[in-house]
């Protein structure tokens, strides 16, 4: 019998495992990959999550977060303008392959019992959770979901605007010869594109390593290349672009609201809600829910609460400090998917006022 099962070993759940794990909760982490490995993701990690990151990380590891390329600034490119706003402090760039790693080792290290390839079948819940797994059954007095917007835990209907319309995620690595210190986001019809610079710890390069991670419909495009040569700019920009990792894809993207808990088990990460990825605050998301997640946990595994109570507790937190995160970034990427006859005075206007853009920044933080 385990105090807390979590179910998925991205930074949502290793966030909640290493918050439970240091104040003497037995844990057990599942995880159906193995690491290292590439994910898609823009792997842009907001200012406001570092220390948070740098809470979670044992000391060994703590060197990710010293390496890391730091961003300054985001520019968007539409409409053959450029609206550029200053990210202040500075966000960091660190790779998921390297992210993922580390915060799994910190979770061994603070005593987490985490195992790699075990593939969470189904859940049952009579008193306790029992977990059926590729390894045998599991049990526990509380069960984090962190396992993904899309695993076999987690299949939810298409909501209402997304019917009709496939999205798909593309990521790859890139060398490129002189990156810019900015988040760069190309949009298009039928979706978008963010380039940031990136290093994966222990590698030689001759060239910068910059990330190209697309968001887009199925009827667009199905691959970075034909991405690419969706906006002028970025066409450009990607001719010189020599590949350094196999690109990696994932689909169906599905935008719904926000589900922090069901039947008792408490969500974290994608598991719970997908952002818009063009905010770049998925990473930050992830470690902010997996962390709460953990925190109203410890008070029913201490005994000062029942499992509901803190359960509950969990989803009005949840509500309050990170569900309006997704409301207002899909009301920006609507916005800026308008027509371009409607969208023309909005960019004139943000190009015109930076505070503008950088408000719109910070809602989304």
């Amino acid at each position: 019998m385990y105090d807390l099962i979590v179910i998925g070993g991205g930074p949502a759940g290793t966030s909640a495992a290493i918050t439970c794990a240091r104040k003497g909760v037995r844990v057990l982490l599942l995880e159906r990959g193995r690491f290292p490995r590439h994910k898609v993701c823009g792997e842009f990690v907001s200012a406001e999550s570092l220390d948070l990151l740098a809470d979670l990380l044992a000391p060994r590891d703590k060197r990710l977060l010293h390496d890391a390329v730091r961003i300054p600034r985001a520019r968007v490119f539409l409409d053959g303008r450029v609206i550029e706003a200053v990210v202040d402090p500075p966000a960091a760039s660190i790779s998921r392959l390297s992210l993922d790693a580390a915060l799994w080792d910190s979770a061994e290290q603070y005593g987490v019992q985490a195992r790699q390839q075990v593939v969470a079948q189904s859940i049952s819940a009579r008193g306790s959770f029992r977990v059926t797994t590729s390894a045998g059954e599991f049990e526990s007095r509380a069960l984090i979901d962190a396992s993904g917007r899309w695993s076999n835990l987690n299949r939810t209907p298409t909501s209402g605007r997304n019917s009709g319309v496939k999205w798909l995620g593309l990521k790859g690595h890139f060398a490129e010869s002189s990156l810019p210190d900015s988040v760069d986001l190309y949009f298009f019809e039928g979706g978008y594109c963010g380039a940031q610079p990136v290093e994966i710890s222990d590698t030689i390069e001759q060239s910068g390593r910059v990330n190209a991670c697309a968001m887009v419909r199925a009827d667009v495009a199905s691959t970075l290349p034909e991405v690419f040569i969706r906006d002028p700019a970025l066409h450009d920009r990607s001719r010189g672009w020599k590949p350094l990792s196999d690109p990696v894809s994932t689909s169906p993207l599905v935008f719904r609201e926000p589900q922090p808990e069901r039947d008792g088990i408490l969500m974290v990460g994608d598991a719970a809600a997908f952002v818009d990825p063009f905010v770049g605050d998925g990473i930050s998301l992830a470690l902010r829910s997996g962390r709460l997640a953990g925190e109203c946990l410890l008070s029913f595994v201490i005994g000062n609460l029942s499992l509901a109570e803190a359960v509950g507790n969990y989803r009005l937190a949840y509500e309050r400090r990170l569900a309006q995160v997704f409301r207002v970034s899909s009301k920006i990427r609507r916005m800026l998917s308008m027509p371009q006859i409607v969208r023309t005075p909005i960019l004139s206007l943000l190009g015109k006022s930076p505070k503008i853009a950088q408000y719109l920044v910070s809602k989304t933080r």
